[in-house]
């Protein structure tokens, strides 16, 4: 078993990598694309396939000193019915460009927070997004709810609306912790918010919970976490805070000096992540639970768990569209992002014509590391044979990729004639494994730590 001194000397509690949730990862995107290849792309989908399409709400009552979004703060509804405006005719601009018969299969909301519009706002929204590309069949239709911005006429309207998997943001339950961060949201206003929710037959709950916060110890991250699982969320997602002041300025108002060191956050996580196993929660990748009847847990054990902006997904779509300011699109031939400042991004589609900033086109190697990246983030481990099936690479290249790897990390992983293996012991070093197989130049980006 792999005990801390040896993750130490691997580098584990000083490493600043990647999470991974795109490759190459944005910091190593160009200007390279623009609106006429982004929109050359969307022609390019398949007729009658299905796509994922992401909205961003950028707005929000409050900005969480902790969040490292791209986010704005408004106490008044104005902006947000003009950004809504833009993002009705962003999506007219996709509707001339996509093939005949396309359709959802996931649809999310997400921000800031999108639960500030109003509900005649929502089903405005809603009505017009599923008039560009209706629902498939099995879709799955989610969206970010902030539990103190949310009443029951607005998730009437999201209920109607199709909405089926709701997700909450938890962060941690401790009051000293909320105030550090900037983040007040009490239990029990959780607590009427997922009972709102389910009132209304929305039985999917997917919740967000941070280690590696200020003042947090084992005992408080323990109370937080019984809090959480008494809420009986589908899924949840387990982040390690990301300490960016440099990145986000509102981060300077949490006092650093409270920040766990990185072996604490090592105990903040196993701690938690044995009370998920606890409670039958199935491991999904390195951050993530859910439970045994969920879709991740049926993607994880048929192998086609995948990797997304969001984290994990069951998704098999081949192509995600971002709408709205600073939103990222996942094709085929690579990203395409809109110009991150909501002016930008309005000017642009009030122009008749797609934000589209920056983006990275495929090129070489991409897609086969892309690949190997996001088995070892999913699986812990590389099918030697799915990788020779569907890319370009000999066996004798893979085998040499493999056995670099293991080198660096002291030969502790498995290399045989069926692929690579990350034992469960070396499972936390994972993102810096996975970085063993990124031919790109790290230093050019600052990242969070590997723990």
């Amino acid at each position: 078993m792999i005990v801390k001194p040896q993750l130490a000397q691997l580098g584990l509690f000083d490493a600043k990598v990647p999470r991974y949730t795109s490759y190459p990862t944005a910091p190593h995107f160009n200007n390279g694309v623009g609106e006429n290849r982004y929109g050359d792309w969307i022609s390019k989908i398949k007729p009658g396939s299905a796509i994922s399409l992401y909205i961003h709400v950028p707005f929000c009552r409050r900005l969480c000193w902790f969040c490292a979004c791209r986010t704005q703060g408004t106490q008044t509804d104005n902006p947000v019915i003009a950004y809504v405006d833009v993002l009705k005719a962003e999506l007219d601009l996709l509707a001339e460009r996509l093939p005949q018969g396309v359709t959802l299969s996931r649809l999310h909301w997400g921000g800031g927070t999108p639960t500030l519009l109003n509900p005649d706002l929502m089903r405005n929204l809603a009505a017009h997004i599923l008039d560009v590309v209706p629902l498939g069949a099995d879709a799955e239709f989610s969206v970010e709810i902030d539990p103190n911005e949310i009443d029951a006429d607005r998730l009437d309207a999201l209920a109607e609306a199709g909405m089926n998997r709701a997700s909450i943001g938890v962060q941690d339950f401790d009051d000293e912790i909320q105030k550090t961060i900037g983040r007040i949201q009490s239990y029990d206003t959780t607590r009427n918010a997922v009972d709102m929710i389910r009132a209304r037959g929305i039985s999917s709950l997917n919740a967000d919970i941070l280690y590696g916060l200020p003042h947090q110890t084992k005992t408080r991250m323990t109370e937080s976490v019984q809090k959480l699982l008494s809420l009986n969320p589908d899924r949840v997602a387990l982040y390690g805070y990301a300490h960016v002041p440099w990145m986000a300025k509102r981060q300077q108002l949490i006092p650093s000096d409270a920040l766990p060191t990185p072996e604490q956050r090592l105990d903040l996580f196993d701690t938690a992540r044995r009370l998920f196993m606890w409670d039958n929660y199935a491991e999904i990748g390195i951050d993530h639970f859910a439970t045994q009847d969920d879709g991740l847990t049926h993607a994880l054990k048929a192998g086609r768990l995948k990797r997304n902006f969001q984290g994990y997904t069951d998704d098999q779509a081949e192509v995600l569209i971002g709408v709205g300011a600073s939103s990222i699109s996942r094709f085929p031939q690579g990203y395409a992002q809109n110009a991150p400042a909501t002016s930008a991004h309005t000017k642009a589609i009030r122009e008749g014509r797609f934000s589209t900033s920056r983006g990275h086109m495929f090129k070489g190697q991409d897609v086969l590391r892309a690949r190997l990246i996001e088995a070892l983030m999913c699986d812990f481990q590389i099918n030697s044979a799915e990788i020779l099936r569907d890319h370009e690479v000999s066996a004798t290249e893979l085998n040499q990729m493999f056995q670099t790897a293991n080198a660096a990390f002291d030969n502790l992983l498995r290399v045989t004639d069926e692929g690579l293996f990350i034992p469960p012991e070396a499972r936390a070093l994972t993102r810096m494994i996975a970085r063993s197989f990124d031919a790109y130049d790290l230093s050019k980006a600052g990242h969070s730590s590997a723990i």
